[in-house]
């Protein structure tokens, strides 16, 4: 059995994580594990105020920290080994398998299963995919874990040979993990660097309850979530406080994803729409609305085209829309853009939060819309170890 990741503390209490896969130079994901975790943190601030020193925001909330272990709620493990021993991790760069099945960062509930899930596949016979050959099945495994225990297991496979050949074994894997209360299996017949093709089959389920400390959202196969689920909640929390300070009665969160933000925020006296370009979550979002018996509605659309649409001194709204006093944005690391930019600096719109994973193309984005001040912000370490992080800010209409 290999070495497990272990978690030591340095005596003034500054944490380290420690881990042999990163020590034998076989992993180096965590590319900031040698750094104290404090000091972590203190370096993504002071880069994040330097990046936004020309938005700098009146107030800067103390750091949202969660933990430096078993914090990721999902596990995207490549497929290496041979047919019979396969490994489950990150191939190195000769695309030989690195098994990563003890990673530290993951949950307790994803490093469980994954020898589980080794077992299951090598019972199966397939094989690994190749890269370098171009040959062989098996290509990834994306395993994601709710609060509750509850699993969500997706197999990314060549051909329509190793689709069959899950299919035909998925009662074993039920048996030896009950807890999978969601199986698919995605093709993905490409030679290309991608974790995923558009053709999913269900074996078991649709959707996995991520159940939060307030809403029940619902993931499925493709959705988007946070990596880290205490993180995001707190980020959640901290999104809807600041609607709940603005006194917002009518709220737009753009780039909704499966609701959120908008869930989060929707209360009986505020009537909140969310965005969002898939169908499959705008779906997953409708279902937690109505579980909870809030005014949301829910819309398949762009952002940007939908902001267009809805504003920019057109006469009426074709969708009947009142218009808010508040708007959310959460977009990719791209950020907004120019044109959602432009369109909400020519609105009138009182307040925006905007939360953004790349403080880069945040700034670029507050330098479009200088009829903003950031009144607030706050940085979430949603991911310990690198270099990554989001950041939300509240800007207000300058008067």
């Amino acid at each position: 059995m290999m070495p497990a990741t272990s978690l030591t503390l340095a005596p003034t209490g500054v944490g380290r994580l420690h881990c042999h896969h990163f020590d034998a130079g076989s992993c180096h994901s965590c590319a900031l594990i040698e750094t104290p975790y404090r000091q972590q943190v203190s370096d993504k601030e002071s880069w994040c105020r330097e990046i936004l020193a020309e938005a700098a925001p009146q107030l800067w909330l103390p750091s949202f920290v969660d933990g430096m272990a078993e914090f990721r709620n999902r596990a995207k493990l490549a497929v290496g080994g041979s047919a019979g021993q396969v490994t489950l991790g990150i191939l190195d760069q000769e695309f030989h398998g690195v098994d990563l099945r003890d990673c530290g960062i993951q949950s307790e509930a994803i490093r469980a299963v994954t020898p589980i899930i080794a077992d299951f596949l090598d019972a199966t016979g397939l094989e690994p995919y190749d890269v370098s050959a171009r040959r062989g099945e098996l290509k990834f495994v994306h395993v994601t874990a709710a609060p509750s225990g509850d699993l969500m297991i997706r197999f990314v496979v060549r051909t329509q040979h190793g689709l069959d050949v899950l299919r035909s074994h998925r009662t074993a894997l039920f048996d030896a993990v009950p807890t999978a209360t969601v199986v698919s299996v995605n093709r993905l017949p490409e030679h290309k660097a991608v974790l995923e093709g558009s053709e999913e089959e269900m074996l078991r389920g649709e959707s996995l309850r991520m159940n939060l400390d307030r809403v029940d959202l619902h993931l499925r196969p493709q959705s988007f979530f946070q990596t880290n689920t205490d993180v995001a909640i707190g980020l959640y929390n901290q999104v809807a406080a600041w609607v709940d300070s603005v006194a917002a009665d009518n709220l737009w969160d753009l780039y909704c994803g499966v609701g959120g933000f908008a869930l989060y925020c929707a209360d009986s006296s505020r009537h909140v729409t969310g965005v969002e370009v898939s169908e499959q979550a705008i779906e997953s979002a409708k279902i937690s609305a109505g579980e909870l018996g809030i005014d949301a509605r829910f819309l398949v659309g762009d952002a940007t085209e939908f902001a267009e649409e809805h504003l920019g001194g057109r006469a009426g709204d074709p969708a009947g829309l009142e218009r808010p006093d508040c708007v959310i944005v959460n977009p990719p690391r791209r950020g907004i853009g120019a044109r959602l930019s432009t369109a909400l600096e020519d609105s009138d719109f009182e307040h925006i939060v905007y939360s953004s994973c790349n403080p880069v193309s945040l700034a670029k984005d507050l330098a479009r819309m200088p009829s903003y001040t950031v009144e607030q912000a706050r940085i979430f370490d949603m991911f310990p170890h690198t270099k990554h992080l989001e950041v939300a800010v509240l800007l207000r209409r300058r008067q």
